[in-house]
């Protein structure tokens, strides 16, 4: 990510940090993730999978990654995995978490999310996607902030065997409008053309068990709310 450092787990590790002993191989594909929600401990750790596969130059090739010039200057991560199942119409549901750049220019805590959406439009098939969705706004933070939940607009996507798909989206809540960018890597066969859309919940009951105290998201993305310790091993 930027120099600021990347947020999966709630930590701020920079791009300059050393790199991990354990690489992928050239092109490896990014591997397929539980989409069911899970405690946040998990989702932190399924994050900082998520991620590195699209910033690691490892994982380059026909998939890509994410330019640091988007990165760098995001005020905000969803990093999340999605399963979707189509016929004629069409069903999504996932999990993640979101992090939000604090005025230090650090990175808030994690926050548990959740995410569920319906489709319609001539389509078949079942495809495995992990998600990271860049909020580019203060605006786009605020929106989720406020409410605790967005509606993610409409998109185009076109899916068929392994590779990289791309929406984009734009964050719809009672307070306005605020434009993200979408990156997916895509696993299955799904083809057709749908206009459909999310929704993207926060998961207090999940904060609460990680924190053992009831935080929404509110409370961690605007805060200086710390991880717990053993998210920044």
């Amino acid at each position: 990510m930027s120099s600021s450092g990347t947020a999966a787990t709630g930590t701020a590790r920079t791009t300059e940090a050393a790199p991990s002993t354990e690489r992928p191989a050239p092109n490896s594909r990014s591997p397929i993730h539980n989409p069911f929600p899970a405690s946040l401990s998990s989702e932190c750790k399924k994050a900082a999978q998520i991620l590195d596969s699209f910033i690691n130059p490892s994982y380059n090739g026909l998939e890509g990654g994410i330019p640091r010039k988007i990165l760098g200057p995001a005020k905000g991560l969803v990093i999340c995995s999605v399963f979707k199942l189509g016929f004629l119409g069409s069903g999504r549901f996932g999990s993640g978490l979101i992090v939000c750049r604090l005025p230090s220019g650090g990175w808030s805590a994690p926050s548990a999310v959740s995410l569920g959406g319906l489709g319609a439009g001539g389509q078949f098939g079942a495809e495995w996607t992990n998600f990271v969705y860049v909020l580019n706004t203060d605006a786009a933070v605020r929106t989720f902030i406020e409410s605790g939940t967005l509606t993610l607009g409409g998109n185009l996507s076109i899916a068929f065997g392994t590779g990289r798909s791309g929406e984009t989206a734009a964050m719809i809540g009672t307070k306005g409008v605020a434009s993200i960018y979408a990156y997916s890597k895509t696993r299955g066969i799904f083809g057709g053309l749908t206009l459909e859309g999310g929704v993207l919940l926060e998961r207090p009951w999940a904060n609460k068990k990680l924190y053992q105290r009831k935080l929404k998201a509110k409370d961690l993305l605007s805060s200086e709310v710390p991880p717990p310790r053993r998210l920044n091993r």
